[in-house]
């Protein structure tokens, strides 16, 4: 957090007075510093409007906040530098504005790392004031917030454990899990909650999908079929039957019964070298929404959502971890026809022939999203 105090020193010094400026004025620095590009084009034009922000007093500390909601990465690190060094100073001379800092983290309609730089400095000012937020933080929108509630819980739970309050302790265990999405915490408390008697089910809890309708194989020999259209990428029905790698080919409804929610294609359909299986699968949703696609998989891949390419990747055996790849798109209301081309290679070595992969679908924060309840007559629009 302090490295960014240093930012406007570099860009040419801080003053070390507060100095007011109209809102008017705040509002065209913000402006300026959020149009800046990946690229960074207008460096310059947000360069100095750093500079002139991090001279103000505590009154832009707000309106910077709020700018970071939707900006890009890079002018969201400048924002967060011009905030550290006014928040700094007013720190310093007992004018940090902590009602308003504790209003906008309460508001979660705001960016998640947005309302983590407020809680920081909540913090720094009233480090008693942790112990009252954690706790209520185990569903944040924020991965960070999230990541200390839990810590607390299996903290918790490890101290009933140590004690000899078993049920307490699973208790906790249990509580800690309902807001753990990252397997760094969550092997431990299944290891936790196993060893009590009490195992869990990873794939309900991290929302893995595990039954698709399956279609193939189709010819990838000499790894050709990577760029080649075939059939499912131009329509999606499940009645319809196609020439295939080896003769005729149709859907079929397959589920994975792996405790890790891995489909196996390798061991589900034949044969397993050269070949491009499509699997299919309709998510409902109630509302426009978006969301990550979070997908592993050791092969070459693409992703459609309702027709749109999303995502290609032409890449074989680099290895194979959970959630490897996070894919951007935006459910619509009702069905949503999701659609995934996996495709094998001919390598013949032993670390070579898995072809797999897991998916689930996540909010823009990384918690797992549950289907809605959709109308049995709706079906998603065919690509």
């Amino acid at each position: 957090m302090r490295v960014w105090f240093g930012l406007a020193c570099w860009l040419g010094g801080v003053v070390v007075g507060m100095v007011a400026a109209s809102e008017a004025d705040v509002s065209q620095l913000l402006t300026t510093i959020r149009a800046i590009a990946h690229d960074g084009v207008g460096h310059v034009a947000a360069q100095a409007a750093v500079r002139e922000l991090s001279a103000g007093d505590a009154a832009v500390l707000l309106p910077t906040l709020a700018a970071i909601d939707g900006a890009n990465p890079l002018a969201a690190n400048w924002l967060r530098g011009a905030f550290e060094s006014v928040a700094e100073r007013a720190l310093t001379h007992n004018a940090l504005p902590l009602d308003d800092l504790l209003r906008f983290y309460h508001d979660r309609r705001h960016e998640p790392r947005a309302r983590r730089l407020a809680y920081e400095w909540i913090i720094r000012a009233r480090p008693e004031l942790a112990d009252e937020l954690i706790p209520r933080a185990l569903d944040d929108p924020s991965i960070e917030m999230r990541r200390e509630a839990v810590a607390r819980l299996i903290a918790q739970a490890r101290a009933a454990l140590e004690a000899g309050r078993r049920e307490e302790a699973a208790q906790l265990f249990r509580q800690a899990l309902d807001g753990a999405g990252d397997p760094q915490q969550v092997d431990p408390i299944v290891k936790s909650l196993a060893e009590l008697g009490q195992p869990v089910d990873l794939v309900a809890h991290y929302g893995l999908i595990t039954e698709w309708d399956v279609i193939g194989p189709f010819d990838n020999r000499e790894m050709q079929g990577f760029p080649v259209v075939y059939p499912p990428e131009r329509e999606i029905k499940l009645d319809a039957v196609y020439e295939g790698q080896l003769g005729e080919v149709r859907w079929q409804r397959l589920r994975s019964h792996e405790p890790d929610g891995t489909f196996d294609l390798a061991a589900l359909t034949a044969p397993h070298k050269g070949a491009i299986d499509y699997v299919t699968t309709e998510f409902p949703s109630n509302r426009e929404q978006p969301v990550e696609f979070r997908l592993a998989t050791a092969n070459a891949w693409k992703l459609w959502l309702n027709g749109e390419l999303l995502f290609a990747r032409e890449e074989y055996h680099r290895g194979m971890r959970f959630d490897q790849y996070r894919v951007a798109g935006i459910l619509k209301p009702g069905l949503n026809r999701i659609l995934l081309k996996v495709c094998q290679n001919e390598q013949d070595q032993e670390w070579a022939q898995k072809w797999s992969f897991q998916f689930r679908i996540c909010d823009p924060y990384g918690r797992p999203l549950r289907p809605a309840k959709a109308p049995a007559s709706e079906r998603a629009a065919t690509p």
